[in-house]
């Protein structure tokens, strides 16, 4: 994943090709070792392609993927209750959200304590 932000950060710099080189200085900048056959395997794939391009194919391989947080509901015709359910898990979601800014605010400890 390095890599891959690596390279997009130096097509986001005006490189449009950029070479092991390149990325290798980005990397060190911010202390990251490199693995030159891992580079040079990033650099193979997206070298020669428009990486707004390869965005936009990963985004609707993405699309297509279920990730699990549909509420599967079966109903027999004329039944109100899928309707309800949807609403429950909201109600579910909403406390849980509740409680946990709850406990963020005091950090475990008292300011007078």
């Amino acid at each position: 994943m390095r890599y891959v932000a690596a390279y997009l950060l130096a097509v986001l710099g005006g490189n449009e090709s950029p070479a092991s080189k390149d990325l290798k200085k980005i990397l060190d900048s911010v202390g990251i070792e490199t693995d030159d056959e891992r580079l040079n395997k990033v650099i193979g794939e997206l070298n020669g392609k428009n990486i707004e391009d390869v965005i936009a194919q990963g985004n609707g391989k993405l699309a297509s993927m279920p990730v699990g947080g549909a509420v599967a509901v079966s109903a027999g015709p004329g039944s109100a209750a899928p309707a309800a359910a949807p609403a429950a898990v909201e109600e579910k979601k909403e406390e849980k959200k509740e409680e946990s800014e709850e406990s963020d605010d005091d950090m475990g400890f008292g300011l007078f304590d």
